[in-house]
């Protein structure tokens, strides 16, 4: 019987502790997108992992951790920036050891009309702390958006 107890209690915290993980990647996730609508160079030069990738809608640029912080700089600086928002939805996470997989949809406005991209991230624990390592995004056609509604 205390066997059984043990196990149960044991089970829930496990379980609990996914769901918290889970939660802290995807609000991670979100502050990564926040980060990018505003240039938060600090936030970016601490998320990004040495070894970041992002490659971009069909490889069509493919960027390290010194270009989109580069970027983020720029715009600070005063380059223009015709992002006007970026609104992530259906958030799943895989996690396995000490990586994790955050994967959904983001709707990024740039005029004259939004652009959906299915992301998929990776992030890594570093020091105790999770690293973005990899983000790949994909531009998902209109004709796929209507089949979904």
């Amino acid at each position: 019987m205390k066997k059984s107890l043990g196990l149960l209690v044991l089970s829930l915290l496990i379980g609990y502790g996914s769901r918290a993980q889970t939660q802290e990647l995807i609000q991670l996730d979100l502050s990564w997108e926040k980060a990018l609508l505003t240039s938060d160079v600090d936030f970016l030069e601490k998320l990004l992992a040495e070894d970041f990738l992002w490659v971009h809608n069909h490889a069509s640029l493919i960027d390290g951790k010194a270009e989109a912080v580069a970027r983020a700089k720029r715009i600070q600086a005063g380059q223009a920036n015709d992002t006007r928002g970026r609104t992530s939805r259906d958030h799943q996470v895989a996690i396995l050891g000490q990586a994790a997989v955050v994967s959904g949809i983001t709707v990024v406005d740039r005029g004259p009309s939004p652009v959906t991209y299915h992301f998929m991230r990776t992030y890594v624990q570093i020091g105790g702390a999770y690293k973005l390592l990899g983000n790949h995004t994909m531009a998902v056609p209109d004709e796929e958006l209507k089949k979904r509604l």
